[in-house]
């Protein structure tokens, strides 16, 4: 790279051109995984073309980044995205910081903070150290820099431009024609806008400074020969054995109490609501959180004994791991306690976004309670920090494979499918959700064998939701970098539905809109009167 350091800065100088053009004034899209692929394939390309070649381990990282940069622009649901674009800058900053070494799969949590930082510290200082080191080189090898000088030609042209603009004015003031003529010349290069273009010259320079960090950084300093850890511990043991037993202990014992005299209470359902005297919403509400946060901090405080705990025998080693295995046991409970509680409460009042997401994480951190019993078995600590890596990485990726506003729309009208003690269908809820709903709220309405109930509430849903879309497509209008499949998707099934929903009006055409079905029933779309 040193060789040619001007492909370097002629490449990150074009990325960050890039970013403007895709960027500026338009909202995001497809020009998100565009552009973080557009520099992916640049990075490759400098990288490979100077002999540096990636590890075969690092390589696993890029379908992964492929796929949550393709969610960035198919899913709209905001935790969904929100999970993308993190997930998607997150697996390219491991595959920089690892590129050459490929160890990320070994990493502890302090290689992740460790790394992060030194890729942070690349960004601002390698650039400079670099040309430096091309500058040393050159000198060394005899190469003269060349000796033509800008400055000059700069300060030329700073003094030039106020004088030149002065005597424009004056001779414009002079003469009509010259002055149109110079008008039409401002006007090309709209001259009125210096400030807008010196900003975007300016985040154009620090977007290609750096890439070029990063691009160095995977260069010269991710061969990860060493991981944090690895020879010694950070923090060497100072706990004796008997301390931490008496703290596993203690905990363990207060957690099977609490299961034994709760078992009935846990797992009971229906039956028990009524015996103690709590509604379901009491029921399902009552401790959930509490559970969920015990379930974390036990973890927590098992994974700190873990690493500060002395064990110097089998027998303690034996011990310990037992101690261990039957805390998260017992927290295993309780947490299919907290998802049964969930379940009461969605039967009756039905899913939300909060509630699917709840869902989702109590089935993840499940799995990793389990296998953290496989490492404590195996004795294989260290890789607990991959292990929760793999579960972060699958809780992100579950929700678009899910598509959680549409999961929702089913589920809820499901549930008022199957009648019983539960509340009428929250079709107002629907108007909040995304455009991953609005297919599936489509496909509702067509449905024939849905009651006329339902496809009334649905119906009057969706004309609340076009009419918003309405308002919104008048105040922005969308270029191609703001591409986004989920808002085409909607577009697509509300303009099939079109002859069904104008069987409805509006009555009122200003916020808060008010829809009359063709029954002559009343909807208002707001989230305080609908239905």
């Amino acid at each position: 790279m040193k060789n040619n350091p001007n492909k370097l800065w002629i490449l990150v100088l074009a990325l960050g051109w890039l970013f403007d053009f895709l960027f500026w004034k338009n909202p995001p899209g497809i020009n998100f995984a565009i552009f973080w692929t557009v520099s992916l394939l640049a990075g490759f390309f400098l990288l490979l073309s100077n002999g540096h070649r990636p590890h075969r381990n690092s390589l696993w990282l890029l379908p992964l980044f492929g796929f949550f940069a393709v969610v960035t622009f198919i899913r709209s649901e905001p935790m969904t995205t929100f999970l993308a674009y993190t997930f998607t800058m997150f697996t390219l900053t491991v595959f920089t910081v690892t590129y050459l070494g490929g160890r990320w799969m070994q990493y502890a949590f302090a290689d992740h903070v460790s790394r992060f930082f030194a890729l942070m510290g690349s960004l601002f200082v390698r650039p400079i150290t670099f040309t430096v080191d091309v500058r040393k080189a050159q000198s060394e090898a005899g190469v003269q820099p060349s000796k033509f000088n800008f400055m000059p030609i700069v300060r030329g042209l700073v003094i030039a431009l106020p004088i030149v603009a002065i005597f424009a004015s004056l001779l414009a003031s002079a003469d009509v024609v010259f002055g149109q003529r110079l008008d039409n010349f401002i006007q090309v290069f709209k001259l009125e806008n210096l400030p807008e273009y010196i900003f975007r010259l300016i985040y154009i320079l620090v977007i290609g400074y750096a890439l070029g960090g990063i691009f160095l950084h995977a260069a010269h300093a991710s061969a990860d020969e060493k991981l944090v850890g690895e020879d010694k511990p950070i923090v060497p043991p100072f706990l004796g054995f008997i301390e931490s037993s008496i703290v596993l202990g203690s905990v363990v014992a207060l957690f099977a109490a609490f299961v034994v005299v709760q078992f009935q209470y846990f797992f009971g359902g229906n039956t028990n609501i009524n015996v103690d005297g709590y509604t379901y919403a009491e029921y399902a509400r009552k401790g959930f959180g509490e559970l969920v946060a015990v379930a974390f901090f036990a973890l927590v405080l098992l994974l700190t004994l873990s690493g500060v705990t002395k064990r110097e025998t089998e027998s303690q080693r034996k011990t310990y791991s037992g101690l261990g295995i039957a805390l998260v046991s017992l927290l295993l409970v309780m947490l299919v306690s907290a998802y049964q509680r969930l379940n009461l409460y969605e039967v009756v009042y039905g899913f939300s976004r909060l509630r699917t997401y709840t869902h989702v994480f109590l089935i993840w951190i499940g799995l990793l309670l389990v296998t953290t019993i496989v490492l404590e078995i195996l004795r294989k600590e260290r890789a607990f920090a991959f292990a929760m890596l793999v579960a972060s990485f699958g809780f992100a990726a579950s929700l678009p494979l899910l598509n959680v506003d549409a999961f929702i729309v089913n589920q809820n009208i499901q549930r008022e499918l199957n009648g019983g003690d539960v509340e009428d269908l929250d079709a107002q809820y629907f108007i909040e959700l995304s455009d991953d709903a609005i297919p599936t709220l489509v496909t509702a309405l067509q449905t024939p064998t849905l009651p006329d109930t339902v496809h009334e509430k649905v119906g009057a849903a969706l004309v609340c939701i076009r009419l918003t879309r309405e308002q919104q497509r008048n105040d922005r209008e969308y270029p191609w970098q703001s591409l986004h499949f989920s808002r085409l998707n909607a577009e697509k099934a509300l303009d099939s539905v079109k002859t069904e929903l104008d069987t409805f009006t509006v009555s009122v055409t200003e916020y808060p809109y008010v829809v009359n079905s063709p029954t002559g029933n009343e909807y208002y779309c707001s989230p305080y009167y609908f239905d």
